[in-house]
């Protein structure tokens, strides 16, 4: 039997709602307006912790238990996402040449805007070959917050500013 829990956190983007089911994140999501927790779970812990060290520019890389529901493209996709250094984009085609189906782009940019857990599988840093930001499902002006906080926080050879 699963068990479910929830806690929304505040964050410079705005109320981030985060969900766990048996010790593993499943979703990281932008919802409207503050709200309270249901659970304090040692996993949803150690992930508002994170992210606020990231948010403060302390923690580029996520160390939590993950278990994003998807199809198995879309699971390839994700752990490919995980590779993309932070402070740093990649484009859709290139994505798609990383796990090996070079013509999957448009595939793989349907399964970036299907991941549950923004941030911590960084979608963000996904781009369109031209350089333009494309779709975010927490919108673009997120989506470029969060490519300008990595760019300024990061040091060359994905180090931190501290």
């Amino acid at each position: 039997m699963s068990e479910e829990n929830v806690f929304f956190i505040a964050s410079p983007l705005g109320t981030i709602e985060l969900r766990e089911t048996n010790g593993f994140l499943t979703d990281l999501n932008f919802r409207p307006g503050p709200k309270g927790g249901t659970s304090h779970s040692e996993v949803l812990r150690q992930a508002a912790f994170e992210l606020e060290e990231y948010f403060a520019g302390k923690r580029s890389v996520f160390d939590l238990p993950l278990d994003p529901v998807g199809t198995p493209f879309q699971l390839e996709v994700w752990r490919a996402l995980r590779d993309v250094p932070f402070g740093e984009t990649a484009a859709y085609g290139e994505i798609a040449r990383r796990i090996g189906r070079p013509a999957a782009s448009r595939a793989v940019g349907a399964a970036n805007g299907r991941n549950p857990i923004s941030i911590i599988i960084p979608c963000h840093r996904i781009i369109g070959a031209g350089g333009d930001l494309t779709g975010y499902g927490g919108g673009l002006n997120r989506k470029e917050w969060l490519l300008r906080h990595e760019r300024t926080t990061a040091r060359p050879g994905g180090r931190l500013f501290t």
